[in-house]
């Protein structure tokens, strides 16, 4: 055996537009070329295929004509010179795809050793092949992590000296010695300097393009974080190190090998393409890249995930299709998932952990060094902030996987956070929510809105701060569908405190009173029904797709005098502002989904009081029918509904107006004459007064 170190050499000739890949391995006999070149179906890719349909071994690392042939998608002809050491002969096989091909022995005799040594004589449109930078970017991108070293011949031009030292140069030195006896210091420096000049030389260097090492292959405790970093930077091209990693080796039915990283931060498109966007986790099979983006290994939700993914269990050389119907890639997938919600959930359990951790720890070392204790809230510190910056940038794609995720719904409900009126502006976790309960609370309350700011003064939110109760501020436009996909919350449901239907705790005393007081207000809210149906179909309102279910006291307001909600299973004001801002919203489906709107009054406020005496008193009076319409359509507009023709709703609050301020709203405009002479007189009244009272200042200032 000739002991020689595996390596392949990669190399091109563009004035014989050819490029040759050369190999150290076991190379072919004769026989071996016939049988495993020799034709189409011997190359290797329709055995394969029929083994993996009968179920066989799909192993086909070795399988040196497996895909042999698409080597003729690019070229014309095809060398292949292999020598083995079973055969003394080195022998050259040849074809041009014809159904023919050529085997004899090389006539320039032993040249490889042993290996083989491949030639493609490329076509003319696919000469962008034959360039350095090609080569070494194909090479780099598909083979960057194979075990054996891959050569690219590269041209370089170096800097030659001049020999001082030759033959040539010191005949002629002696001539010069001979002829001119004398010569000054200077003049002989300059000689030495203009033949020390340097000059160019073009040299061919082999240069090694898979230096990246396989970390994946590495034993975890052998791997560095400096190692981890700048694996993650060379495979993501992200500048930034990455948040949080995991580095597992998967075992079982499927074995496979994975780093996954968690990025800083997210790319700014993320959401622009988050339909059509591929999974940025890299598939190898034994080192050999399959696939930079792949579509089923990781959901859509999870596609800010970057890493690796080695197994030794797929196919090698099958088209991508066949690849993505494979029984393990589904596995894989599935593992894939788990690994990095486990890694979510351990940043989350860090941080929720920390603050519990960090106030122990203080009393503690209240007399250990200054500088640890420094250094380790720096560091306690960095690990309560991880979870956060996490959540702060792939909020979004959480809330995404919550609502189309079904097999791992619970898990990301774990790691949501929401934004409560007792939070004071920070966001926590559900399972704080559900710790800060009170005892008798059977639900998990919510509303929506655009800021926190404008939830805090909703109507709806009234009698929950006067009992104490917490309630979830969701701001975004996707925790809602996100929240009415989970449902409920370990057995608690969630309820959203702007639709009708909301129950809460009460006593038997503030049933009855309650009771007493809905058959008091009875006539009211029976005219006020009436009143709004007419109004929203056939009045002012008929177009703006407003329906209205009932009029009803209310058990949620504390200071303001009505709030419209929505029915259970209807939009919310928000739900309805996001689909309305839809570039193909669909306008019956909006007007089927918005819901009936309820209008609760507040019993206890003096405008519902006052109307309800008018009412008994006169039920056709035009300031009570006003004064109603007007209610509810502010209310609307509280609510975060939207008025689609807000032109009646302006001409009632000018006539209100008019009447504060004791106009005749009906008067008609007159034009306004214009006096110019009493203008002119009273403007030379005003300088007049002016300059008397200057003089009478200056009289006192002489005084003084």
């Amino acid at each position: 055996l000739i002991s020689k170190d595996l390596e392949i050499k990669i190399e091109h000739d563009p004035d014989a537009k050819t490029i040759s890949l050369t190999d150290t391995g076991v190379g072919m006999s004769k026989a071996d070329l016939i049988n495993n070149l020799g034709t189409v179906a011997k190359s290797g890719t329709t055995n394969f295929l029929e083994a993996m349909a009968e179920g066989a071994d799909t192993n086909l690392i070795g399988q040196f004509g497996v895909g042999f042939y698409s080597a003729f998608l690019v070229a014309d002809k095809v060398t292949v010179t292999s020598k083995c050491n079973e055969d003394p002969v080195q022998h050259v096989w040849e074809s041009t795809a014809d159904a023919s091909f050529t085997v004899v022995p090389d006539p320039r005799g032993n040249t490889l050793g042993r290996g083989s040594r491949v030639t493609l004589h490329l076509k003319e449109d696919a000469h962008d092949y034959l360039s350095e930078d090609k080569l070494k970017e194909a090479s780099k991108k598909y083979s960057q992590f194979i075990q054996f070293p891959i050569y690219v011949k590269v041209k370089k031009e170096v800097d030659v000296e001049a020999e001082e030292d030759d033959d040539d140069d010191d005949k002629e030195d002696e001539e010069e010695k001979d002829d001119v006896e004398t010569k000054d210091d200077e003049e002989k420096e300059e000689e030495k300097d203009a033949k020390k000049k340097p000059t160019k030389k073009t040299v061919f260097e082999w240069e090694q393009v898979n230096t990246q090492k396989a970390i994946w292959m590495r034993a975890k405790e052998d791997v560095t974080e400096e190692e981890y970093t700048e694996f993650y930077k060379s495979i993501s091209k992200d500048y930034l190190d990455p948040l949080a990693y995991t580095h597992f080796n998967a075992e079982g039915e499927i074995e496979f090998k994975s780093i996954l990283y968690l990025p800083k931060k997210a790319p700014f498109d993320m959401m622009d393409n988050y339909h059509s966007k591929k999974s940025e986790v890299k598939l190898f099979v034994r080192r050999v890249l399959v696939a930079e983006k792949f579509d089923d290994l990781l959901p859509r939700y999870m596609n800010f995930v970057r890493g690796v993914v080695d197994s030794d269990d797929l196919p090698l050389n099958v088209s991508r299709e066949q690849l993505q119907q494979n029984k393990i890639m589904k596995v894989i997938s599935k593992k894939l998932v788990r690994k990095v919600l486990e890694l979510m959930k351990k940043l989350a359990k860090e941080e929720e952990s920390g603050g519990d951790d960090d106030e122990e720890k203080d009393e503690d070392e209240e007399k250990s060094d200054k500088a640890e204790k420094k250094e380790e809230k720096k560091d306690k510190s960095g690990e309560e902030a991880t979870w956060t910056k996490f959540w702060k940038e792939f909020n979004k794609n959480l809330k995404m996987g919550c609502y189309e995720d079904d097999s791992n719904r619970s898990k990301l409900s774990k790691l949501l956070r929401f934004t409560t009126t007792k939070s004071e502006g920070k966001e926590i976790s559900l399972d704080k929510y559900l710790d800060r309960m009170q005892e008798s609370q059977e639900s998990i309350y919510y509303m929506s809105g655009d800021s926190v700011e404008v939830m805090q003064k909703a109507p709806a939110l009234q009698i929950f701060k006067k009992k104490d109760i917490e309630v979830l501020m969701l701001a975004d436009h996707l925790d809602e569908p996100c929240l009415q996909k989970l449902a409920d919350y370990e057995g608690k449901k969630f309820v959203s405190i702007q639709k009708a239907d909301v129950k809460l705790d009460e006593s038997e005393e503030e049933k009855k009173r309650f009771s007493k007081v809905k058959d008091m207000f009875k006539p009211l809210t029976d005219w006020w029904k009436e009143t709004l149906t007419e109004l929203t179909e056939k009045g002012a309102m008929k177009d703006a797709g407003v329906k209205i279910e009932k009029v009803e006291v209310s058990k949620r307001l504390t200071d303001s005098p009505v709030v419209v909600v929505t029915s259970q299973f209807g939009y919310s004001a928000q739900q309805e502002r996001v689909m309305k801002a839809q570039a193909f919203q669909n306008k019956e489906q909006i007007s089927m989904m918005s819901g009936r709107k309820t209008l609760e009054i507040n019993p206890n406020h003096p405008v519902v009081v006052n109307l309800l005496s008018k009412v008994k008193a006169d039920k056709e009076d035009k300031a009570a029918k006003d004064t109603a319409q007007v209610l509810f359509q502010t209310a609307l507009i509280e609510s975060g509904y939207e008025i689609s023709d807000p032109s009646a709703l302006v001409n009632r609050v000018y006539r209100l107006m008019s009447k504060e301020l004791g106009v005749d709203p009906d008067a008609p405009l007159k034009e306004v004459e214009v006096l110019e002479e009493e203008e002119e007189a009273e403007e030379e009244d005003k300088d007049e007064d002016g300059e008397e009272e200057e003089k009478e200042e200056g009289g006192k200032k002489d005084e003084l």
